[in-house]
């Protein structure tokens, strides 16, 4: 049977590693090492731009955001403290991989302590989790807001938002603790390169001279259980919202009441249409170069939360008005 491209640069890079370090013989090494992207060495400190202003964007862009919520009284509303919470599951994510990885393309540290690893795979997959959630509870607040609206000032109050964020931070940990937790159990007597640019848990695991089905069994429960859940309360919540925009008398009604969930729609769509095909090339994409598995991945960590402060400040009238109030009063 030919060998696809992808199985030629893993099996490439795994018998790189093992001649490397000339012995099988070490279990759990104090440190692992990111190749940064496979086959594309030469063109990294090129990458590194992109990367770079992708960073930049996420981190300006969704500052931005939290301080016009927090200079704005008008803006200390339910809807605008859930899109904060959603702009720091953002922000995190990407500050804990991207620094690591310009210090890859710039610096060639490729070095990331053990514990280190499993603290950056904590990281990614908990704030992932607790995406997922904020996502749902900005569904059920345009749901509130628009089918039951009378009802929108005490259901939704700011304690109540205040715990709803709590519970989705609680079961993003809980649900996250088992993958390092039980990745750290198994010993790493093969090899200790990772062909990433971060520790991706599946990367991780795989190195792993021990049989990982718990792992793998436990990370596809999670992946379809929650994913599964959130997806389907996000589905019944806009099947009544848009329900109950249809049945408006008037088109500009109905348009500008959509026009108030359009916002959170373009975020969900941005969130999982990047997260499905990341998904896709990973369990379908055989044929395809290794690199390109890695830049695909490393997209889905930078794009969304590129796009979330862009979407919302395009969108939103009252965060756009705040800020070309913030300006107008600087330039002045």
């Amino acid at each position: 049977m030919q060998e696809t491209p992808f199985c030629l640069s893993v099996g490439n890079l795994l018998s790189y590693s093992m001649s490397d370090s000339n012995s099988t013989d070490f279990t759990n090494p104090s440190t692992f090492i990111l190749l940064g992207i496979p086959g594309l060495e030469g063109a990294q400190v090129w990458l590194s731009i992109p990367f770079c202003a992708m960073y930049a964007i996420v981190i300006l862009g969704n500052f931005t955001i939290l301080f016009i919520v927090k200079r704005e009284p008008s803006l200390h509303g339910p809807m605008h403290y859930i899109l904060c919470m959603l702009v720091v599951a953002d922000m995190v994510p990407s500050t804990a991989v991207v620094p690591k990885i310009l210090s890859i393309f710039w610096f060639n540290s490729r070095e990331i302590n053990f514990s280190a690893c499993f603290i950056q795979m904590f990281c990614l997959l908990s704030c992932s989790l607790v995406h997922s959630g904020i996502l749902v509870a900005m569904a059920f607040d345009r749901y509130v807001a628009i089918c039951d609206p009378l009802r929108y000032s005490t259901t939704l109050t700011n304690p109540v938002v205040a715990k709803i964020g709590l519970a989705l931070v609680l079961r993003g940990v809980m649900l996250a603790l088992p993958y390092p937790f039980l990745a750290r159990r198994w010993p790493y007597c093969r090899t200790n390169i990772i062909p990433y640019t971060y520790c991706k848990h599946i990367a991780v695991v795989k190195l792993a001279c021990a049989d990982i089905r718990l792992s793998s069994y436990y990370s596809l429960a999670v992946a379809f259980l929650v994913t599964g859940v959130d997806v389907f309360c996000i589905t019944m919540s806009y099947t009544q919202i848009l329900r109950v925009i249809f049945s408006l008398p008037t088109k500009d009604a109905r348009l500008k009441t959509f026009g108030t969930c359009g916002s959170h729609f373009c975020v969900i769509l941005a969130c999982y249409i990047a997260h499905l095909f990341s998904a896709l090339t990973e369990r379908f994409g055989h044929n395809m170069a290794l690199h390109f598995h890695v830049l695909m991945n490393n997209m889905y960590l930078l794009v969304p939360p590129m796009l979330n402060p862009i979407i919302y400040g395009v969108r939103s009238q009252q965060i756009r008005d705040s800020l070309l109030q913030l300006f107008t009063q600087k330039g002045s």
